[in-house]
C-alpha cells in the first residue's frame, strides 16, 4: 500500500490516539457518508446538484494528492464514550448554573462556524447543520441530498445571500437560501482541486479559494463563468506559492492576498509574489518547544512529502509532531499585522519585517493553533490543541478558557462571536455557547 500522501500521513497521526490529531477527523471521513443524524427538526428538502461532481475525461490528481477513497476510522478522544445515535443530531444541554449550553455533534470535528442572524451555521465533518436560536430547530445539509457531494466539510462563510461551503473530495458547494438549492463547483468548472479549505473575499468582488492543489481566483465572484476562473500553483507562480497545500487565505490592509501554506506563507501584491519560511523567522525553534510537545507521532514517518520537508529543514531527527513552516490557521488584523497557528511551533506573528513567536514559555496552553479567529471587536482568538486563548495586547497576554470554563472539549477548531457577545466554540464532538462575559 503506498503511504506517500497526506491522507494516510493525518490518518497516523490519529490512530496513534493523539488529541491533537482530532483535528485531522474531517480529513478521514471522505469518501464515506456517516451516520446520518438521527434527530432532526425540519425534513432535509432535496435540491438541484447543478454542477459537475466528478473529473472530467483525462484529468488526474498530482500523484501525491489526498485519495479520495481512504478508509474510515473513528477515534475517540480519552475517556470519551462512542455517541449514540441520539447524540449524533445536534442536542442542547443547559449548563446549570454555569452560563452555557452544550450542542453534541456526535464523533465529529466542528471545523467552522457561522452567525447569520437567527442561524447559526455549524459546519461538522458529518455535513452542515443550520441551527435556528430563535425556534430551537435545526436542518442538517449532508451528501444525501442532491448538491452536496462530500460530509466533510472544512470552512463556511457567506457569499452575498449565499453560503458557501469548503469540502474534503467534494469541491466547493453553494447554498442559496432563495431556492433552498446547493450547487457545485468543482475542478471541470474551474476549480485548482477538490479539497476546499478556504475563501476570501476581496474588496474589489473577487473570490480567492485556497485548496490542496493550489488557489483560486474568480473576478467578481462570477462562479458561473468559466472565464473569470484563474488558478494558482507552485509552477505558475515559479515557486512563489511555495506548497501546493493551501490552508488559510486572508486579504491584508492594503489588499494584498495572504496564504498559510504547508511549507510558510506567502504573499501575492501587485501581481508579484514573495514567501516567507522558518528561516526568516516562521515558528519557534524546536529546542524552545520540544519539552511542551506531548504530540510524539511524526507525520514524516508515513509521507515521503513530509519527510523531504523536514530534512530541508535539517530536522531528520525531529520525530515529534512539529514543523514551524506548517500553518494551518491564519488571520490578519486591522493594522495589517499578519498572524500564523503553526503545527507544533506556535503563534507566529508577522507584521511584514519582523518576526515574533508565542509559545508555552509566553503563556499559551499548546503550541499546536488550530484556529485563529477575529472577532467583531477585532480582538484575536486562538484555538489550540489545549483550549481557547483569547490574545490580548498584542499577545504579551493570554486568557484560556478550557471545559473547565464551558468549552465542550478542550481541542479548538472554529468559532464565533455573536453581536450579544455571546461566543459560540467548536470542538471536536460538539460546540459550546457561552454567554457574554461566560
Amino acid at each position: 500500500m503506498n503511504m506517500d500522501h497526506k491522507g494516510w500521513a493525518m490518518l497516523v497521526l490519529v490512530v496513534g490516539g493523539l488529541v491533537v490529531g482530532s483535528y485531522m477527523l474531517g480529513v478521514r471521513q471522505a469518501g464515506q457518508a456517516p451516520t446520518p443524524p438521527a434527530v432532526v427538526s425540519t425534513a432535509a428538502a432535496p435540491a438541484a446538484s447543478g454542477g459537475a461532481g466528478v473529473l472530467p475525461p483525462g484529468a488526474r490528481m498530482p500523484a501525491d494528492h489526498p485519495p479520495l477513497d481512504q478508509p474510515s476510522v473513528q477515534p475517540r478522544l480519552p475517556g470519551t464514550r462512542p455517541a449514540s445515535p441520539r447524540q449524533a443530531g445536534l442536542q442542547g444541554h443547559p449548563g446549570g448554573a454555569v452560563p452555557f449550553t452544550h450542542f453534541r455533534v456526535g464523533n465529529r470535528n466542528v471545523k467552522g462556524i457561522m452567525l447569520d442572524g437567527d442561524y447559526t451555521w455549524i459546519a461538522t465533518s458529518g455535513g452542515v447543520i443550520r441551527y435556528d436560536t430563535r425556534e430551537d430547530t435545526h436542518k442538517v445539509f449532508d451528501n444525501r441530498l442532491d448538491g452536496i457531494l462530500s460530509n466533510g466539510i472544512f470552512h463556511i462563510s457567506k457569499l452575498g445571500e449565499r453560503v458557501v461551503v469548503g469540502t474534503y473530495g467534494g469541491g466547493l458547494s453553494v447554498y442559496d437560501p432563495r431556492s433552498d438549492q446547493w450547487r457545485n463547483y468543482n475542478i471541470p468548472e474551474g476549480l485548482a482541486d477538490q479539497f476546499v479549505y478556504d475563501t476570501a473575499m476581496t474588496p474589489e468582488g473577487d473570490l480567492w479559494i485556497a485548496t490542496w492543489s493550489g488557489v483560486n481566483r474568480v473576478r467578481g465572484a462570477q462562479l458561473d463563468d468559466p472565464s473569470q476562473w484563474e488558478t494558482f500553483t507552485m509552477e505558475s507562480t515559479g515557486g512563489g506559492l511555495p506548497n501546493p497545500w493551501v490552508y488559510g487565505v486572508e486579504v491584508g490592509r492594503d489588499g494584498e492576498i495572504w496564504f498559510g501554506t504547508e511549507e510558510g506563507l506567502a504573499r501575492y501584491k501587485d501581481g508579484e509574489w514573495r514567501n516567507w519560511q522558518h528561516s526568516d523567522g516562521l515558528g519557534a525553534p524546536y529546542e524552545l518547544v520540544k519539552d511542551a510537545l506531548q504530540a510524539t507521532n511524526d507525520p514524516a514517518r508515513a509521507s515521503q512529502h513530509h519527510a523531504q520537508q523536514k530534512s530541508a529543514q535539517g530536522m531528520e531527527e525531529v520525530d515529534v509532531a512539529y514543523n514551524p513552516n506548517y500553518i494551518i490557521s491564519l488571520a490578519v488584523d486591522s493594522r495589517g499585522v499578519v498572524w500564523c497557528g503553526t503545527w507544533g511551533a506556535g503563534l507566529a506573528r508577522f507584521d511584514g519585517r519582523t518576526w515574533r513567536n508565542f509559545t508555552t514559555a509566553d503563556g499559551l496552553p499548546s503550541t499546536h493553533i488550530f484556529m485563529l479567529h477575529i472577532d467583531r471587536d477585532g480582538i484575536l482568538w486562538a484555538g489550540t490543541s489545549k483550549g481557547l486563548v483569547k490574545v490580548l495586547d498584542d499577545g504579551r497576554r493570554f486568557q484560556v478558557m478550557t471545559r473547565a470554563d464551558g468549552l465542550f472539549a478542550d481541542n479548538v477548531f472554529s468559532m464565533a462571536k455573536a453581536p450579544d457577545g455571546t461566543l459560540w466554540v467548536g470542538s471536536f464532538g460538539g460546540v459550546a455557547r457561552l454567554a457574554a462575559g461566560g
